[in-house]
């Protein structure tokens, strides 16, 4: 695929009256520009959008297939290598041998290895078996056997030469994989359920509205400069987390129109986090992708651009409210009036498609755990021949770091079972490799102070063996950084890294602050939120396997009948959640 020379301007609207809110004031009382292109805010600009003016970047892809790749690292213009790659799915790995501390005080230049991080889409979490190959052979050729499923339901390599690049992209787009916006200030992959299309509850399959969307959007230079990232669910079962993203649509039964799509925007969580709201309104499966389009460009035209920490649609959501952000998607992009409709049912328990389910066709599909989302090029190769031996040509990615095979006749689950524990994953797993999710980590990410995979598999054996009746679901999600890439703030234990200080040898060393009893609202009864936070909770990295041991016998010893660990949380003195 060629892509043509853009537009630095990015089809930018023309400025529209001052009439909505979002402003702030300034010294003297003045009105203070947010950046907002809808109200005619420009200047200034930070400098991420100094380096999309001067050049959209969707243009790096011709400089890395006809400049890079020949010429190699050293010929990288900086303002390619740590801003426009990015819209390609690239970001320069951390330089090893980099501690934590020092994460925050070298330069960029000083924490990039000449290597990359490589991000390959599969919108929906859908995958052939040609496609997974290709991945595979694509990770054991050019990325050392790399290939982490993500909690994006995206494969992610590393080790990636800019050389290889060129290459990589002709054998992905051959199969129709892409890697296209996987990252950058553009709308990122959307999430799917991975059992859309064969799930015996499922009403409406949304798979065509995320097709249209990815076929028409992805890579359209009028969505390609967003004030920053831009995140979709879109799924009839409330099994991605859809509070979390910038827009979401979950599937409802309207009393007089029958199925169709509920609507939510403005969630995010990183260092401010909040949960997406409902607007209130029923969207049937035909209008998703305009609805889908009106929100982004809501996105695009009203966002905050002048601090890139304010320039999540999360922040306007919460300035405007969702009665005025209707308003303005109804009168301004939709030109017409949205149906008022009810809330999603949620069911009994979350779903994690983990095990042997049936399909509402009559075969079964089976889903598996690796450690912490941790797979390999070797790993996905052995999937792909049991699908191919025992299911058809379907593979699906979870928001969970989870994998799946579909199409299975009931006499061949077991088969299926044992093959996958045999390649490392785990159709059956204990309760705390099923619900344990860690990001990237110190290892490859230069925003991590921490590591984090190891640390997961590390605290998943000692759970296994110290914890091994547990007969409830306790959630753990690990992350190197602040920005909550593994959903830190909504699990039942959410772990930020940071260093902290040994009391035995007074040395500062990878530790943890601790989250206790957040999450989503992903079943019946289960109230969203970011949970309990007690002063000064930290853990070092090597004491955490003992606390969560420690934390997890005090919730089996109190719990009352039924009560769920971040239930018990609210109510358990502090001195047993220390």
């Amino acid at each position: 695929m060629t892509v043509n020379t853009v537009p630095a301007a990015n089809a930018a609207p023309a400025p529209r009256p001052a009439a909505r809110g979002g402003a702030r004031t300034g010294a003297g009382g003045r009105p203070r520009g947010e950046g907002q292109w809808a109200l005619g805010h420009r200047e200034p600009l930070n400098p991420n959008e100094r380096s999309k003016k001067d050049d959209n970047p969707l243009n790096v892809r011709a400089r890395i297939e006809s400049i890079y790749a020949l010429r190699g690292f050293d010929s990288i213009d900086p303002a390619d290598l740590r801003g426009r790659f990015r819209w390609f799915g690239l970001y320069t790995q951390r330089k090893p041998g980099i501690d934590g501390g020092r994460t925050a005080i070298l330069e960029p230049e000083e924490l990039d290895d000449k290597y990359f991080m490589l991000r390959i889409r599969s919108d929906g979490g859908q995958l052939n078996l040609a496609q997974l190959r290709t991945i595979a052979s694509i990770s054991t050729r050019f990325g050392r056997d790399t290939a982490d499923i993500t909690d994006r339901q995206n494969i992610q390599l590393h080790w990636i030469r800019v050389e290889d690049v060129p290459q990589i992209w002709q054998e992905l787009e051959a199969v129709g994989l892409s890697t296209t916006e996987a990252c950058g200030d553009t709308p990122r992959v959307v999430l799917g359920s991975p059992i859309a299309g064969v799930a015996e509850s499922e009403v409406l399959d949304p798979t065509e509205a995320i097709t249209e969307i990815t076929a028409k959007y992805v890579g359209d230079p009028s969505l390609s400069n967003l004030p920053r990232k831009f995140k979709t669910s879109i799924s009839w079962l409330p099994d991605t987390p859809y509070e979390a993203n910038d827009v979401s649509f979950v599937g409802v039964i309207h009393p007089e129109h029958g199925p169709g799509f509920d609507l939510w925007v403005g969630g995010g969580l990183s260092t401010n986090p909040m949960l997406a709201q409902r607007v209130g309104v029923w969207v049937p499966l035909h209008e998703v992708v305009d609805v889908w389009h009106g929100v982004i460009q809501i996105f695009r035209d009203y966002g905050y651009r002048r601090l890139r920490s304010r320039a999540r649609l999360k922040f306007l959501v919460a300035d405007w409210g969702v009665a005025k952000f209707r308003e303005v998607l109804e009168t301004e992009y939709l030109k017409r009036a949205l149906i008022d409709g009810p809330s999603p049912e949620l069911p009994e328990k979350p779903i994690d498609h983990i095990g042997v389910h049936k399909q509402w066709d009559g075969k079964f599909f089976v889903g598996a755990a690796p450690v912490a989302g941790r797979s390999s090029g070797t790993q996905l190769a052995r999937v792909a021949d049991l699908a191919e031996r025992y299911g058809s040509d379907r593979v699906r990615l979870t928001p969970y770091q989870k994998l799946i095979v579909l199409d299975i006749a009931e006499a061949d689950t077991e088969a299926v079972v044992l093959g996958l524990r045999e390649a490392g994953l785990e159709a059956r797993p204990s309760t705390w490799r099923r619900s344990t999710m860690a990001c990237t980590g110190i290892e490859f990410c230069k925003l991590a102070i921490v590591e984090t995979k190891a640390r997961a598999a590390e605290l998943v054996e000692h759970l296994e063996a110290k914890v091994a009746e547990l007969d409830a679901d306790i959630s753990i999600h690990l992350n190197g950084c602040p920005n909550a890439c593994a959903r830190t703030q909504v699990a039942d234990i959410g772990l930020k890294g940071m260093l902290v200080r040994d009391e035995t040898t007074g040395d500062m060393v990878e530790g943890f602050q601790i989250h206790l009893g957040g999450g989503l609202g992903m079943a019946a009864g289960q109230n969203a939120g970011f949970g309990r936070k007690l002063r000064g909770l930290k853990t070092t990295a090597a004491d955490l396997p003992s606390y969560v041991e420690r934390v997890a016998n005090h919730y089996l010893a109190g719990r009352s009948s039924g009560e769920s660990f971040a239930q018990w949380v609210m109510r358990a003195p502090e001195e047993q959640l220390r």
